[in-house]
């Protein structure tokens, strides 16, 4: 048997049609809020923890023929104070050391940790530091190479390649500068860990001595404290004159007076 079918009621599906408009959500009007730009040191950082630290390298130079693969890096370039610090890491290939990675990655009592770790199982390791004053002469790029030149040059034993962080240096060895090196091989890793380690040692020591710029925590780097203490300070001797934020301060420079005779205080300073 059919079935009845109700009559057609204008009026009726025109209520229904618009009840079922009225029920129906209106997706609200979404505002595009602008993702906010990255800075290059962010962009750079968030780079850095995508990138894997291997033997990769490593084991492209032993292949070669290489058996001492020394890896080199150095610290402090983008610094306003004190010195530039380069380090040179012969990893010893049947001891693997956990946790290798751009320094600049881990936290500071980790960087203490593996550079223990570092200096107790590497065939060689040394460290080499060029002052402000050299930095000044001639420019932070080339102050850079030597140190590094100078830590490579103080291993023992010798190494037959090296792998550097994104530059070459004047050392008579087959050499591959690798950018981003430090988050990319292990050897320079090492490098890059004993560099900084040791530099925040050496500025820590000279917090007490200009306890205005807070060295301790910023080791010389642009912070806003940092770059506040110089308007209101000016730069110390230690500061490097040849970067803009030191030499375009207003405040001339403080001169550090040195006793003409001989005190422990000489000691210290010559160490």
């Amino acid at each position: 048997m059919d079935k009845v079918r109700a009559p057609f009621s204008p009026l009726l599906d025109g209520q229904l049609s618009a009840k079922m408009f009225l029920s129906t959500p209106v997706p609200s009007q979404t505002k595009l809020v602008p993702e906010k730009k990255l800075s290059a040191a962010a962009a750079k950082l968030r780079l850095l923890k995508r990138l894997r630290c291997t033997l990769k390298f490593e084991k492209i130079a032993w292949a070669s023929g290489a058996h001492m693969v020394a890896g080199v890096d150095e610290v402090g370039r983008g610094s306003l104070f004190g010195c530039v610090v380069a380090a040179a890491v012969i990893l010893d290939p049947e001891h693997r050391l956990r946790g290798l990675r751009d320094s600049k990655l881990l936290l500071p009592e980790r960087r203490e940790v593996l550079a223990e770790r570092i200096r107790q199982h590497a065939i060689a390791w040394a460290v080499a530091a060029i002052d402000a004053a050299v930095i000044d002469q001639i420019n932070i790029y080339q102050a850079s190479r030597v140190a590094m030149r100078e830590a490579v040059s103080r291993l023992a034993p010798s190494p037959d390649h090296l792998l550097i962080d994104a530059l070459r240096i004047d050392f008579d060895l087959p050499q591959n500068p690798i950018i981003h090196g430090d988050a990319l091989s292990v050897s320079i890793a090492a490098a890059s860990i004993l560099a900084k380690v040791e530099r925040d040692r050496l500025i820590r020591e000279w917090d007490p001595v200009f306890p205005m710029y807070g060295l301790a925590s910023n080791k010389g780097y642009s912070t806003p404290h940092h770059l506040a203490a110089l308007r209101q300070h000016g730069p110390c001797p230690l500061h490097r004159q040849s970067f803009a934020p030191v030499w375009l301060n207003p405040v001339p420079q403080e001169v550090l007076p040195f006793p003409l005779a001989d005190s422990d205080d000489d000691a210290v300073l010559a160490r």
